[in-house]
């Protein structure tokens, strides 16, 4: 979910302007999982922009702060939220690790790198969230080593009922700054997009797994 919809809009704004997001509904990308998909989403993009980063920054900590209080650690998911984390630990004067998404295969074997204390309370930094698997699996590491994670926030979700379904049932908060109907309400209100785009666009949110099969003819 989104906690200020102004905000939100700014932040989608900023998404489009920079291309971190990009909308094709006539050209659908294909992501890992196999899905036909009309858009792609990379946050790494916002860190090349120092205007876009700081807002984005300045957003995590204000929704830390008034969602969670100030905790004892902040996390980053690797790779996407490493370097988000990193900038609102320091905003914030507070430690920072990050969570691999497997243990190192050499070494200590590690899951999360940095110092992680039992009993420390933590917030999770992710760029973005799917299905919330990784983002998940990050929070359990954290909770494995006794830390008490009090929630996860992220640049962008796509507010699929699945991670929805599976945050709720992890019983950890997830809060997003922009999610995917504030980002096409933008597109369209900045003619990044048609009508008819926007429709399909809506349909590929209400079945993601099927919507390359209707939307895209087969050759």
């Amino acid at each position: 979910m989104i906690t200020n919809e102004e905000s939100a809009l700014k932040v989608a704004e900023f998404l489009l302007q920079i291309k971190v997001i990009k909308l094709q509904p006539d050209k659908p990308f294909t992501w890992a999982s196999g899905w036909k998909s009309p858009i792609y989403c990379d946050n790494r993009i916002t860190l090349s922009y120092p205007k876009v980063r700081t807002f984005i920054r300045q957003l995590f900590v204000e929704l830390i702060n008034s969602e969670f209080g100030k905790p004892d650690l902040i996390a980053g998911v690797a790779t996407g939220g490493i370097a988000q984390g990193v900038l609102v630990a320091q905003e914030l004067g507070l430690p920072f690790v990050y969570i691999r998404p497997e243990a190192k295969v050499h070494g200590l074997g590690n899951v999360i790198e940095g110092l992680v204390e039992s009993g420390q309370s933590v917030v999770v930094i992710e760029d973005l969230i799917s299905t919330g698997g990784s983002s998940l699996k990050a929070v359990e590491a954290l909770r494995k080593e006794k830390c008490t994670v009090k929630g996860l926030v992220s640049i962008f979700t796509y507010g699929f009922k699945t991670a929805e379904d599976a945050f709720k049932k992890s019983k950890c908060k997830a809060l997003s700054l922009c999610d995917y109907e504030t980002l096409i309400k933008q597109a369209l209100k900045s003619n990044y997009i048609t009508e008819k785009d926007m429709l399909s666009l809506q349909n590929w949110r209400k079945d993601p797994a099927g919507w390359g099969a209707k939307a895209v003819p087969a050759i």
